[in-house]
């Protein structure tokens, strides 16, 4: 793989981290551009203005938004009803930015100048509190990507952390 490709895609990416795409990421999905494994269409937060600067970053021509991953999506961001929300944390767990903050049992809210407007919070929710409204933008690309990173460090350190104490008890 082209590292320096892919690094230059994924700095052309929203970093919206929303996974429509059918990548675990906007970098994941950036290097399987970078081998030839995905179209530069695929981005529907990003929308025509993205499929431009990735076809041209690739050499080829833009095309149209691939209809299987929905259509393009306009900036927006998540709001919680407070007064609706049990607490179960399972949209802090889904939210790839870390963007949502709280405590089990307790309401939660979203930090809206954080959130990337990806959804992803929205179906585990099991009492539906959660919708996406209408922002005027999306956060920096720069610190979604950071705060991307740093929620995959952590939740990869604890996993070795918790396998260490597991493996202390065999």
């Amino acid at each position: 793989m082209n590292s320096a490709l892919a690094s230059r895609l994924d700095a052309l990416l929203p970093q919206t981290q929303c996974t429509r795409c059918g990548y675990d990421g906007c970098r994941p999905y950036a290097e399987a551009m970078a081998q030839g494994a995905a179209q530069h269409n695929r981005c529907p937060p990003g929308g025509d203005g993205v499929i431009a600067g990735l076809a041209a970053a690739l050499g080829r021509e833009p095309i149209a938004l691939d209809a299987g991953v929905g259509p393009a999506t306009a900036p927006a961001v998540a709001r919680i009803d407070e007064e609706a929300c049990i607490g179960c944390t399972k949209c802090i767990q889904a939210c790839p930015v870390d963007a949502i903050v709280g405590a089990s049992k307790l309401m939660h809210t979203v930090i809206a100048a954080w959130c990337t407007g990806c959804e992803l919070c929205v179906p585990p929710c099991p009492v539906d509190c959660i919708e996406l409204v209408p922002a005027s933008a999306l956060p920096e690309a720069a610190l979604s990507r950071a705060r991307h990173d740093e929620r995959a460090q952590r939740r990869e350190r604890a996993g070795r952390e918790r396998a260490e104490r597991l493996a202390a008890y065999e």
